[in-house]
Order: C-alpha cells, then sequence, then structure tokens
C-alpha cells in the first residue's frame, strides 16, 4: 500500500469529534465500573471480583480476535506478553484494593499518575531521551499524589499506596505495550493480556471465593461488561482521532468518579484532594503536550537523521 493511499485512508476515518465523544463515553463507562466495584467489595473478595470481570474480558478479547484466525494468536515475544498481562491484573487488583478505603474520586485522581510514571520508565526501556520540561512537570505531578495521599498527617490513607502501585503497574503495560506496537496484533495483545490474568486469578481464587448472592454476582457481572465495554470504546476513540487530542478529555473521568462517589457514597473530595487533581492533571496536560512535540518533530526530521540528543 502505498503512502497517498494510506494517507487518504487515514484521512477517510479520521473524525476528532466522534473519537473525543468515544473517548468521553469510556470515561464516563470505567467511573461507573470502578464505582460499582467498590461497592461490591464489601461484601465480596476483590480476587472474585475481578475474577468475574475478566471472565468477561476473556470473552470480549475472543471474540475481538476471531477474524484474525488462530495463527495470528500466537505472539512474537511471549515473555513481553505475559508481563503485560501480570501488569494488567495487578494494576487493576491493586486498583480496587486502594479503592475499598479510599473515596473514588481520590483513586482515580492517583490514577492518573501513569502517563508521569510512563516518562520516567521510557528510559531504561525504551531508550527515549527525557529533557527538564517533561522531568518538571513529572515532579510537579508526584507533588500532585503526595497533596492528595497526605503522609504524615491525620489524613492520610495507608490504601494510597495501593492506588500509586496500581498506576506503576498500568505504566509498565503501556511501555511494554509501545515496545511491542510494531511487531504484534492489537488482538493478539488483547487476548494473552485477558488470559494471562484470568489463569493468575483462578490461581488465587479458591483461597477468597465466597458464594455471591445473585445480586451482587449480576453487580460483578456489571463490573465486568462495563470494564470491556470502556476498553473497546477507548480503542475506537484511537481509530478516530490521535491520542494527543483525546489526552485531556481522559480526564473527565475524574468528573464522573466524583459525581459517582457522591450519588452512591455520599462522597465528595475534600479541597486538598482538590489541589492535588488539579496539579497532577496540568502536570499530565503538559506531558501530552510535549509528547505531541515530540512526535511532530520526530515526523519532521529528515530521513536518517538520529534522534535528538537532548529534548526542547
Amino acid at each position: 500500500m502505498s503512502a497517498v493511499s494510506s494517507a487518504a485512508e487515514r484521512a477517510a476515518t479520521d473524525n476528532p469529534l466522534r473519537g473525543i465523544l468515544m473517548s468521553l463515553a469510556a470515561t464516563t463507562v470505567f467511573a461507573a465500573s470502578d464505582t460499582t466495584a467498590k461497592y461490591l467489595t464489601a461484601s465480596m473478595p476483590v480476587i472474585e471480583i475481578i475474577w468475574i470481570r475478566y471472565a468477561i474480558f476473556v470473552l470480549f478479547a475472543g471474540l475481538l480476535a476471531r477474524p484474525a484466525g488462530p495463527h495470528a494468536l500466537w505472539p512474537r515475544s511471549p515473555a513481553l506478553q505475559l508481563l503485560r498481562g501480570l501488569c494488567v491484573v495487578g494494576s487493576a487488583v491493586l486498583f480496587v484494593f486502594g479503592t475499598r478505603s479510599m473515596q473514588i474520586a481520590q483513586a482515580s485522581t492517583i490514577s492518573f499518575i501513569s502517563p508521569l510514571l510512563i516518562t520516567v520508565l521510557s528510559i531504561p526501556l525504551l531508550g527515549e531521551v527525557v529533557g527538564v520540561r517533561r522531568w518538571a512537570a513529572t515532579a510537579a505531578g508526584m507533588l500532585g499524589v503526595v497533596i492528595v495521599a497526605r503522609p504524615g498527617t491525620g489524613g492520610f490513607q495507608p490504601a494510597a499506596l495501593f492506588g500509586v502501585a496500581s498506576s506503576a503497574c498500568w505504566a509498565l503495560a503501556l511501555v511494554i505495550t509501545r515496545k511491542m506496537a510494531t511487531t504484534e496484533r492489537s488482538s493478539t495483545t488483547l487476548m494473552w493480556t485477558a488470559c494471562s490474568g484470568a489463569i493468575v486469578l483462578t490461581v488465587l481464587l479458591p483461597f477468597v471465593v465466597v458464594p455471591p448472592s445473585l445480586p451482587h454476582l449480576l453487580l460483578a457481572l456489571v463490573v465486568g461488561v462495563l470494564a470491556s465495554a470502556g476498553q473497546w470504546l477507548v480503542v475506537l476513540a484511537h481509530r478516530l482521532a490521535p491520542a494527543s487530542v483525546l489526552a485531556p478529555f481522559s480526564y473527565s473521568q475524574l468528573i464522573w468518579a466524583t459525581f459517582a462517589g457522591w450519588l452512591v457514597f455520599g462522597n465528595l473530595p475534600d479541597e486538598w484532594t482538590l489541589v492535588g487533581a488539579a496539579i497532577i492533571i496540568a502536570s499530565g496536560l503538559y506531558t501530552a503536550h510535549r509528547e505531541r512535540v515530540r512526535a511532530r518533530d520526530a515526523r519532521g526530521r529528515p530521513a536518517g537523521a538520529g534522534a535528538p540528543t537532548r529534548e526542547a
């Protein structure tokens, strides 16, 4: 396929407005899924909730992988695929553990440090060069997390550490995804992520399983459907619009999470959580801006020119 025809296809599928709407829908769905999962932690073990969620995830991934055929499911990098799968399931489990003792708005706020952690991890794992501006944005984002968690004060919640660990797992998963982007099919990655996580959870399930009531089982299935639907909406959104366009709208999840936390649990974030959230959002948006600048500069660099030795 020629570069001209590829550009024409891309132009035909580009629809930023629809992409933004898909992204906003995804954040709403994720907030509903997270809130429902938090509600279930009062009566069901976290591992059991996530296991049911992954059962839906495996079915969803299987449907997406079906058109490619069985031959497409074997990856070129099995070790990286397994590591990514462990990171994703670890992120999900740790996040829900964190929500048991935290407001959903706080937990969601801390989860948005993942883009900043990607900046740190991209240096040793991808060989990227990070300049002073992105380091400053990363430091500011970490300050925002400290403000939300407030260690050393009466308002500190140890559950915030689960949120940080969850974000670190997710950031590592995304860096691995970048590393495999040019060699692996997205359907292959999705299937391996779903199956590896499901296997880990199945091994752990007998140690914690509690027979759920029918209403709780149905709610757990809703969590799985919502989480899988959210992932699919993200995929659709990124087919319609560039990631740099969609990045600012992902932070709307904090609005929906705050509303859901108030509606279901009667919780509203305090002023320090709002201040920390504002700092994390600002640093994340600046990091997304720098990524867009770097990508634009890379496209404009003449063929054969090496990567810049230092970010502007």
